[in-house]
């Protein structure tokens, strides 16, 4: 048995005032880093929950979170591999917008539509856009065709599978135990592919911030066992806290 741990960073800037944040690089709130601490140290609580690599995208808010939750959990020497395919999906036109106030504009339903559907596209942003990562030299080396101006989730499930694949996947079936540190919808892409949730399933899924999810996998990476660490009231309220943020 190898184990997998998914964490959605702690709250960032963003997330305090409500608002589509996508591939915009935005730090984390002071609530959030005490959240990325909590988070390793119920890492470090778990005896048998020993960090051997950890996976995160290339946006600030996952990369502290991970480097806090590493050092809260004494394991700050461990190798750290970032790729851009972990990224949060990239909201198109809505990046920066305020979210109670899009779904007074557009209704509440096309914006959970947005939000938490499958397959439905926010509106794109243009190639001149600040918000369009052609334009952002971390993406330099990323061919131009592979970068998204707006993205569903079906998008993102397309562009992360590949990775989990060819990067993730290989770390745990030499029997390391691996942490990744993402954002709310790659880890709903993840954990749909994990568990086979259906189209319809992953609508209603949320993600709280700075709960640690464990997955016990078998020889062939499929799952055992899946569960939150911590409290599950604090882990219930989190998520419900996620779901309140459209209105």
């Amino acid at each position: 048995m190898v184990k997998l741990v998914l964490l959605r960073h702690g709250q960032s800037a963003w997330n305090a005032q409500n608002r589509f944040t996508g591939w915009v690089d935005v730090d984390l709130a002071p609530p959030g880093e005490d959240e990325a601490r909590a988070a390793g140290e119920l890492i470090a609580e778990e005896d048998d929950l020993v960090i051997d690599v950890v996976h995160t995208s290339l946006l600030t808010r996952a990369v502290r979170s991970a480097d806090i939750a590493l050092a809260a959990a004494g394991r700050s020497f461990v190798p750290v591999r970032r790729h851009w395919r972990l990224n949060e999906r990239h909201y198109g036109a809505l990046q920066g917008l305020d979210k109670k106030e899009t779904a007074a504009l557009h209704g509440a339903e096309q914006v959970k539509a947005w939000r938490r559907s499958y397959s439905t596209r926010p509106p794109e942003v243009p190639r001149d856009s600040e918000h369009h990562p052609a334009n952002d030299p971390r993406y330099r080396l990323v061919p131009p065709s592979a970068l998204p101006a707006g993205e569903c989730l079906e998008d993102v499930v397309r562009r992360l599978i590949p990775y989990y694949e060819d990067a993730i996947a290989p770390d745990l079936l030499s029997g390391s135990t691996v942490l990744v540190v993402a954002h709310g919808n790659s880890l709903r892409a993840l954990e749909k592919q994990l568990e086979h949730l259906s189209d319809e399933e992953i609508i209603d899924l949320e993600i709280p911030t700075g709960a640690p999810r464990v997955y016990e996998l078998d020889e062939s990476l499929a799952v055992l066992d899946a569960y939150y660490l911590g409290d599950p009231e604090k882990v219930r309220a989190a998520a419900e806290a996620v779901a309140r943020q459209a209105g």
